[in-house]
Protein backbone atom coordinates (compact mmCIF):
# COMPACT_ATOMS: atom_id res chain seq x y z
CA UNK A 1 0.00 0.00 0.00
CA UNK A 2 2.83 2.40 0.82
CA UNK A 3 4.46 1.61 -2.52
CA UNK A 4 1.27 2.59 -4.33
CA UNK A 5 1.10 5.96 -2.55
CA UNK A 6 4.74 6.64 -3.37
CA UNK A 7 4.08 5.94 -7.07
CA UNK A 8 1.21 8.45 -7.08
CA UNK A 9 3.45 11.09 -5.47
CA UNK A 10 6.17 10.46 -8.09
CA UNK A 11 3.71 11.23 -10.89
CA UNK A 12 2.82 14.54 -9.27
CA UNK A 13 6.51 15.55 -9.37
CA UNK A 14 6.41 15.64 -13.18
CA UNK A 15 4.48 18.90 -13.02
CA UNK A 16 6.09 21.86 -14.82
CA UNK A 17 6.40 23.96 -11.69
CA UNK A 18 7.92 21.17 -9.61
CA UNK A 19 10.29 19.49 -12.06
CA UNK A 20 13.46 21.46 -12.81
CA UNK A 21 14.35 19.25 -15.79
CA UNK A 22 11.09 19.66 -17.72
CA UNK A 23 10.82 23.36 -16.98
CA UNK A 24 14.41 24.09 -18.06
CA UNK A 25 13.95 22.04 -21.26
CA UNK A 26 10.74 23.92 -22.06
CA UNK A 27 12.37 27.29 -21.40
CA UNK A 28 15.37 26.33 -23.56
CA UNK A 29 13.16 25.40 -26.52
CA UNK A 30 11.05 28.51 -26.02
CA UNK A 31 14.16 30.69 -26.04
CA UNK A 32 15.63 28.87 -29.04
CA UNK A 33 12.52 29.18 -31.22
CA UNK A 34 11.88 32.79 -30.22
CA UNK A 35 15.49 33.74 -31.10
CA UNK A 36 15.20 31.89 -34.43
CA UNK A 37 11.94 33.73 -35.22
CA UNK A 38 13.54 37.06 -34.27
CA UNK A 39 16.53 36.41 -36.53
CA UNK A 40 14.36 35.33 -39.45
CA UNK A 41 12.19 38.43 -39.06
CA UNK A 42 15.30 40.63 -39.02
CA UNK A 43 16.68 38.98 -42.15
CA UNK A 44 13.34 39.42 -43.90
CA UNK A 45 13.24 43.10 -42.95
CA UNK A 46 16.77 43.61 -44.27
CA UNK A 47 15.77 41.84 -47.48
CA UNK A 48 12.73 44.08 -47.92
CA UNK A 49 14.77 47.28 -47.44
CA UNK A 50 17.77 46.19 -49.53
CA UNK A 51 19.70 48.45 -51.89
CA UNK A 52 17.77 48.70 -55.13
CA UNK A 53 20.65 50.01 -57.26
CA UNK A 54 22.00 53.33 -58.38
CA UNK A 55 19.14 55.78 -58.95
CA UNK A 56 18.96 57.57 -62.29
CA UNK A 57 19.10 61.26 -61.33
CA UNK A 58 19.88 64.39 -63.29
CA UNK A 59 22.59 66.66 -61.91
CA UNK A 60 22.35 70.38 -62.56
CA UNK A 61 25.07 71.68 -64.86
CA UNK A 62 26.01 74.52 -62.52
CA UNK A 63 26.94 72.12 -59.70
CA UNK A 64 29.41 69.92 -61.64
CA UNK A 65 33.19 69.99 -61.20
CA UNK A 66 33.44 72.04 -64.38
CA UNK A 67 30.22 74.08 -64.28
CA UNK A 68 28.17 74.55 -67.41
CA UNK A 69 26.29 77.82 -67.63
CA UNK A 70 23.76 78.82 -70.22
Amino acid sequence: MAHHNQHVEDNSNKDFTKSWVTSSRFLFYLLFFSMAAYMLAGCYRLYKSRYKGKPDIEIQGSTKYTPEYK
